[in-house]
């Protein structure tokens, strides 16, 4: 059994409307937001083997907010410069050349591809993930080159605002 989790990226700044978009920082909120949402993973007891991380700032960040949460350094999360931006197709491959050794993956990154990718997955449609949401998906797979053909599960969907929690 494999299990990834699909996390977009905090809330970003856009007060220097001239900074390159991969430089954009999270602003206050995606500071709050994000080690809410690691702290609510946890409490849920998922464990995470791996962060996964497009290489832009804001993604950067979200990422080692769940890693300290999960008490790694940020030297464990491993930045895929494909994943700035990505396509659905790049989310599979990414997931396709993941470590074997690590059963439950965190992916952080973008809209619109995060969330067109997580839709693809199951039956289960997000119209639009909101910043630092968690879209989780099983998979009857033995390998991570096996997950995009395994049997998939929704897990859950979370996101800063829900208001079931």
């Amino acid at each position: 059994m494999k299990t990834i989790l699909l996390i977009r990226h905090a809330k970003s700044s856009w007060d220097h409307p001239g900074m390159d978009d991969a430089d954009r920082p999270l602003n206050e909120r995606g500071k709050k937001d994000a080690p809410e949402m690691a702290r609510r993973l946890k409490e849920k007891g998922i464990r995470i083997g791996l962060f996964v991380s497009s290489p832009a700032k804001r993604a950067k960040k979200t990422a080692k907010y769940f890693a300290e949460a999960y008490g790694l350094e940020k030297d464990a999360i491993v930045l895929i410069e494909a994943l700035y931006h990505a396509p659905p197709s790049v989310f599979a491959e990414t997931i396709a050349a993941l470590p074997g050794e690590h059963s439950t993956v965190a992916i952080f990154a973008h809209n619109p591809g995060i969330t067109e990718f997580a839709s693809s997955l199951t039956d289960v449609r997000i119209d639009n993930m909101p910043t630092c949401s968690v879209f989780a998906v099983s998979a009857d797979a033995g390998s991570w080159e096996d997950f995009m053909k395994g049997d998939k599960k929704f897990l859950f969907f979370d996101y800063p605002k829900n208001p079931q929690h």
